[in-house]
């Protein structure tokens, strides 16, 4: 046995007492000495647990102070709110259960760490001074907001020893690494000379246009700045716009495209994949009325990272105008390859809305927005659908060849309806027989590929390529193995690797300071409740692991391993630990999405 493996004792209930055999459907066929019960699987992981934090409290603090936070002012999952202390002589209340979807994720947002937030001017080191001047409601004194400011994460900034410079200056909570004597911020001259810099994001929301935006103006006048001053004569190119034959053409045939996935489908996520031989990203879906209001959150959304060559962003809307004042506008504002309308959201708030699904039993309204943003875009459109709504009714195979009439230049199918979710496996029968509905347009097809023979199977019904979604969240490698023809059996420590290289890329994007480094925790968590499904290769007793298998309760070859197989957030909160060193007071998590696979 390899060093640091684990050893499954004999009363662990490997075999027969785990609740899962080999054979039993819809659980993923396990070696038997690996197996083991849920109570011996979590009393492993606390004691391993207690033994590693005795050896950091021994190695931090040698007199043994315990400085780590009491357990009972940590938010409970349950319900999501404090325990409040109760009044003598008061009957406890008890606690009011949120209703309706998702009430009872907690927000916690670290507001303690903004009572004393530095001036951007200074952050910057900008020679003028603050524009607000004695109205500004930030600190102006770095050795007062020093003294206010919580301890460093870690001795190192990947920032700083990437590009030479760290643009969060005091505020970064690894600035120890490049701060100086007195405060100041501290360059590596070497990689500046090598120019080295932050590669820059296209597709950013600029201040003017979103001046504009706010101030509702018309999308055919809006520009990403001034208007460009020109001389000459007016041409036709200046005033007809591009017929459909004269547009750019969308050649993606036979390439692994990774699906828009909302949340877990950020920048640093689409980098990981794209490392591993993702040919397409698209970015996730965003609503064409927070777009067309200028809100910075859903203009983050189309960020694009220099390394994704083809490259598309995804709207969603019920509306044929502001469907087609929002393509128009990003016509003229964004670089994209294609723009892809999502006609596949099942969730309540896009559907009660006219949008995502409803657009399929909608077909006027859906007719209207596939025509006016073929007519505005010189980009290709693309569209992505189900199989319908209700579970036996399928609508598809009659829409695909009217939407090769309205201007779309590739349609995906996802192989499920909005009603059946995730209860069942994707039907890949009738993805093939829409593939000759379609023609010539090429048709993509999506669900349940997680390994190279789910693909191999997927494109002998002779789509023209394969999207992959889920399978890319639960193994990112998957796009290798598809390209390589084998399985990966990926050691805990290679996976550790990963998820380190998705924080760097999250702090690079969202920031090194207090708010950057916790939304790329957020983001690292709601990727890790994904990540906790996959089951490594070497512990399997038949291969592959099948999507819609849950794993059981398993020990696995080191404590690593085990510990990413947990699906407990507190778990996942270790790892991230790990990573981005101890989370604020008060920390609570709980998965954003609500469809679980498993279920």
């Amino acid at each position: 046995m390899a060093e640091g493996a684990v050893e499954v004792p004999a009363d662990s209930g490997a075999g027969g007492d785990s609740g899962a055999s080999v054979l039993e459907r819809g659980v993923a066929p396990i070696k038997p000495q690996y197996l083991t019960t849920k109570e011996h699987f979590h009393g492993f992981l606390e004691a391993k647990g207690r033994e590693k934090l005795c050896q950091d409290s021994e190695a931090g603090d040698p007199d043994g102070a315990d400085n780590a936070e009491p357990e009972a002012k940590r938010i409970r999952l349950e319900d999501g709110q404090p325990e409040a202390a109760v009044e003598p002589g008061k009957q406890p209340q008890a606690p009011k259960r949120a209703r309706g979807q998702n009430k009872s994720r907690p927000h916690m947002k670290p507001t303690q760490y903004d009572q004393n937030r530095l001036c951007p001017s200074l952050i910057q080191e900008s020679p003028a001074k603050c524009f607000f001047g004695d109205r500004c409601r930030f600190l102006h004194d770095v050795v007062r907001y020093l003294e206010t400011k919580p301890p460093d994460l870690g001795p190192r900034c990947v920032l700083f020893e990437t590009f030479g410079r760290c643009p969060y200056g005091v505020t970064c909570r690894f600035a120890g690494a490049h701060l100086g004597p007195e405060g100041q911020n501290l360059v590596l001259e070497e990689l500046l000379a090598r120019g080295a810099h932050m590669p820059p994001l296209r597709n950013a929301l600029d201040k003017t246009l979103q001046r504009q935006l706010r101030k509702r103006q018309d999308p055919a006048e809006l520009g990403a700045g001034s208007p460009v001053q020109t001389c000459g004569p007016l041409t036709d190119e200046d005033t007809v716009r591009l017929r459909p034959c004269e547009k750019k053409r969308l050649d993606i045939s036979d390439k692994l495209y990774l699906a828009p996935l909302t949340t877990c489908g950020n920048l640093p996520f689409r980098r990981i994949c794209k490392r591993f031989g993702a040919d397409v990203t698209c970015g996730e879906m965003a609503m064409c009325t927070n777009l067309l209001q200028g809100q910075t959150s859903e203009w983050a959304l189309l960020r694009r990272h220099p390394c994704e060559d083809i490259f598309g962003v995804q709207l969603e809307g019920g509306f044929p105008d502001t469907m087609a004042k929002c393509a128009e506008l990003l016509n003229r504002t964004i670089e994209v390859d294609f723009v892809d309308i999502n006609v596949g959201c099942p969730i309540d708030l896009v559907y009660k809305k006219g949008g995502g699904c409803a657009l399929m039993n909608r077909p006027a309204k859906f007719q209207q927005i596939v025509r006016g943003m073929s007519q505005v875009l010189d980009v290709p459109l693309t569209v992505k659908i189900r199989t319908g709504v209700q579970e036996h009714a399928n609508l598809a195979h009659r829409l695909l060849p009217e939407l090769r009439a309205w201007g779309a230049a590739l349609v995906t199918l996802h192989g499920r309806s909005r009603e059946q979710r995730y209860t069942k496996l994707a039907d890949w029968q009738y993805i093939g027989q829409c593939v000759e509905a379609a023609s010539p347009m090429p048709l993509f097809g999506n669900g349940d590929i997680l390994s190279y023979e789910d693909a191999n199977r997927a494109k002998q019904t002779g789509v023209a390529g394969i999207m992959i979604a889920r399978g890319a969240l639960l193994k990112p490698w998957l796009f290798t193995e598809i390209k390589e023809q084998r399985h990966w059996d990926i050691s805990s420590s290679e996976r550790l690797d990963i998820l380190r290289d998705f924080t760097h890329y999250g702090l690079e994007h969202w920031g090194s300071d207090t708010q950057g480094v916790e939304k790329t925790r957020r983001f690292l968590l709601e990727w890790l409740s994904f990540l906790c499904r996959y089951v490594p290769v070497g512990l399997l007793e038949v291969l592959p692991q099948r999507i819609n298998e849950r794993p059981p309760y398993y020990l696995g070859r080191d404590y690593l391993e085990t510990l990413m197989a947990s699906q407990q957030a507190a778990d996942w909160i270790r790892i991230s630990e790990m990573l981005l060193g101890p989370v604020p007071p008060n920390f609570a998590f709980l998965p954003k999405h609500k469809a679980n696979a498993y279920k």
